[in-house]
């Protein structure tokens, strides 16, 4: 706290502490170090600057860190998006407008490769940045010791997956005069994986996002041991807007797909795809649904592995959807809990009816057995006819009871449960008075009818 208002004072006399964090103008750490020596607080060349300065200094160089690697990563992206944007461009114009080896087709790949230099410039700065942070936040002194072999393995792919982009091959045939070719697979090969581009947007949205910038967040997740990454954040953008990401992913994948696919058919002039890119969508998306009429097939290897990848993909998605829409379809606790009112006090209804025709049924067996003066025998066994379905009816509304109890998901329904079976279970009011007539009716009634194990299992 000491060092803090130290800080205070010397950066600021009239502010506080937190207009010294969020200042744009506090992120000059250089100025910092020499009002921090103004102050008294000399850093020494040979000690590491977190044994050499305050808190409130430690706390301005994370935050200028944190903003400078997210301005590096939205320049890469601006970038990254650039180059797949002039890419497309000038795949569709060297197919009708001018040949491979023009000038127009030499400057837009040349704009492509300078597009890839700089995009792996502002990956190499982001990763600096990141191994900045990494040994601000553990006072490592050497940044080899962040290198891990992870890292390093992330950062090498990273690298590959961003330098992949169409070379300007035709300069040396334009320069010696020869004839322009026509596209060829090589080309095509090493235009699509420019896609993987996009990866940067995720990043981007994690950078971004509110439970990565806010500090009280990132406490809690601190205090929880969760980390904020990128699949923290997608997980919490699939539970919060499920609809709309699976949507916007699903569209994004049939576009690009699409294109992609009418781009490696039309290499080798097949109507059915290359002459129409709708014949593309129509591919794709009976591909995306794992239908597959058959009307439209892909001839190349890579239009193939297109629709391979595709059809991985729509399984995915699928099954995403039907786990949104059953999420959907579930029942609030609120709503579960007034289910299970309104269905035990229709279940506890049906017991007393199911019980109150089996005591119907036993009083005419009875009656037309011991007090009338003849007996009818049709009329007695259609009486024990319906009594056994009565005593099959109460069975089953007892077990559906016993289904519903077992149905209790929160902590009241646990601890209703958990008293339930600490105490002696009792048998409701009003079956007593059945059984005890039941036993005294049956008393004087047939030997066949005692036996029957319907009726005995109503007494006790």
């Amino acid at each position: 706290i000491r060092s803090c208002r130290i800080l205070e004072q010397v950066y600021r006399p009239s502010g506080g502490l937190l207009d010294v964090q969020m200042s744009p103008c506090l992120a000059r750490l250089p100025n910092s170090v020499g009002l921090l020596s103004a102050a008294g607080h000399s850093p020494s060349a040979s000690q590491p600057y977190w044994k050499t300065h305050s808190i409130g200094w430690r706390l301005v160089r994370r935050r200028a860190l944190f903003e400078r690697r997210q301005r590096l990563n939205d320049c890469a992206l601006a970038v990254g998006i650039f180059g797949v944007v002039v890419m497309v461009m000038e795949t569709e114009l060297s197919w009708g407008v001018y040949s491979k080896s023009s000038i127009y087709s030499i400057v837009l790949k040349s704009v492509i490769s300078v597009s890839t230099v700089l995009l792996v410039g502002l990956i190499v700065a982001y990763h600096c940045c990141e191994v900045q942070l990494y040994m601000h936040d553990n006072g490592a002194e050497d940044w080899r010791i962040a290198m891990t072999m992870e890292r390093v393995t992330l950062i090498a792919l990273e690298l590959v997956a961003v330098a992949i982009h169409p070379y300007p091959m035709g300069v040396l045939a334009y320069v010696q005069k020869v004839p322009p070719s026509s596209e060829t697979e090589l080309e095509i090969m090493l235009a699509l994986p420019m896609f993987l581009r996009l990866y940067l947007l995720g990043r981007a949205m994690m950078l971004h996002s509110r439970l990565f910038t806010d500090t009280a967040s990132r406490s809690i997740g601190a205090l929880n041991k969760i980390h904020f990454n990128t699949r923290f954040v997608g997980k919490t953008l699939m539970t919060t807007y499920p609809g709309t990401v699976l949507m916007i992913f699903s569209v994004s994948l049939w576009i690009v797909a699409a294109w992609g696919l009418h781009v490696c058919e039309r290499h080798h002039n097949y109507r059915d795809l290359s002459s129409n890119y709708m014949e593309a969508l129509w591919m794709v998306s009976v591909t995306f649904l794992s239908i597959g009429y058959g009307d439209v097939v892909p001839h190349t290897y890579c239009g193939r592995s297109i629709c391979l990848l595709t059809g991985i993909m729509g399984a995915g998605c699928t099954v995403l959807v039907v786990a949104v829409v059953a999420r959907k379809l579930e029942l609030t606790r609120a709503e579960k809990h007034v289910h299970n009112f309104m269905m035990d006090s229709h279940i506890s209804k049906e017991i007393k009816s199911a019980a109150a025709n089996v005591l119907r049924e036993t009083w005419l067996i009875y009656k037309h057995t011991k007090m009338s003066r003849e007996r009818d025998h049709t009329r007695v066994r259609m009486h024990q006819r319906k009594l056994l379905l009565a005593i099959h009816h109460l069975r089953s509304v007892k077990m559906e009871k016993r289904k519903l109890a077992d149905q209790a998901n929160s902590l009241v329904d646990l601890s209703k449960v958990g008293e339930a079976s600490e105490t002696p279970p009792k048998t409701p009011v009003y079956i007593l008075p059945i059984q005890n007539l039941i036993r005294l009716l049956f008393f004087f009634s047939t030997p066949c009818a005692i036996s029957s194990p319907y009726t005995m299992a109503l007494l006790p």
